[in-house]
């Protein structure tokens, strides 16, 4: 199966991500039935394990959305088994050097560009006709999170690693790092000046932006503003802003 939001990109398109905190198949199998590009199970910060990964990954399978990881941490094993899983990209937090980068290549791919294990447990059974090994390498897209200040000043070295398909953008994280208060949705000018920096840094070299977003609307502006992949929030999130709109507007609040 080729890789749709690649296919995006190359179309000069934005990609809309959906987010997945709960460890469930069925709300995976709701969820992405709701009109994402790719959906993302996210096993930094969310209650996900790779079990529940695996199951969020045959929840979201009828729906032909991309699925995609954020992994933990920069380390093989974590990276080998959820790409054997069937991962089509691994968002990869905290990368901040380019040895970083280069080390994550290097995980997500098989030889001769990388050092990944042969054994793709699941994504082989999905493989296309010439054999998952054979078409993995330029498939699965990696995605090196870009949040904080080193990660900053070293970003156009970290771009020119070979085998970097696009960049994440931590708000949070970002916004920590430079001593300011953490939150989704900047309207810190000086941070708006970074998100111009990376666009500018990215474009050059054909690389897609990513963002994480706490509102649609600002999903949207980002957009506009360049970047070609905005998730928003997480599906707990928007489950729970839901339901408080739910209750306050039965009781006519």
């Amino acid at each position: 199966m080729p890789n749709k939001v690649k296919e995006a990109w190359k179309a000069g398109k934005a990609v809309v991500n959906g987010w997945l905190a709960i460890p469930n198949a069925f709300s995976a199998e709701m969820y992405s039935q709701c009109g994402w590009d790719s959906v993302t199970v996210d096993m930094q910060h969310g209650v996900q394990d790779y079990l529940s990964c695996v199951a969020c990954f045959q929840g979201i399978q009828p729906s032909g959305v991309t699925p995609m990881v954020r992994v933990p941490w920069n380390e093989p094993g974590i990276i080998g088994k959820v790409l054997d899983a069937g991962a089509y990209g691994v968002i990869c937090p905290m990368v901040n050097t380019p040895q970083e980068a280069a080390a994550l290549v290097q995980y997500c791919k098989y030889p001769p560009q990388g050092t990944r294990s042969n054994g793709p447990i699941r994504a082989g059974v999905y493989g296309e006709a010439g054999g998952y090994q054979t078409t993995a390498n330029d498939n699965i897209l990696v995605i090196p999170m870009i949040e904080t200040k080193t990660a900053i000043e070293n970003i156009e070295a970290i771009l020119d690693v070979p085998g970097i398909d696009a960049i994440y953008v931590g708000p949070s994280d970002l916004c920590f790092s430079y001593g300011l208060t953490p939150k989704l949705d900047v309207e810190d000018p000086f941070v708006l000046g970074i998100y111009e920096k990376l666009l500018k840094e990215t474009g050059k070299r054909g690389i897609a932006a990513g963002l994480h977003n706490g509102t649609p609307a600002y999903a949207n502006r980002m957009i506009q503003m360049g970047f070609k992949l905005v998730t928003i929030s997480n599906e707990v999130g928007l489950m729970v802003n839901a339901a408080k709109a739910a209750v306050k507007e039965a009781r006519g609040g």
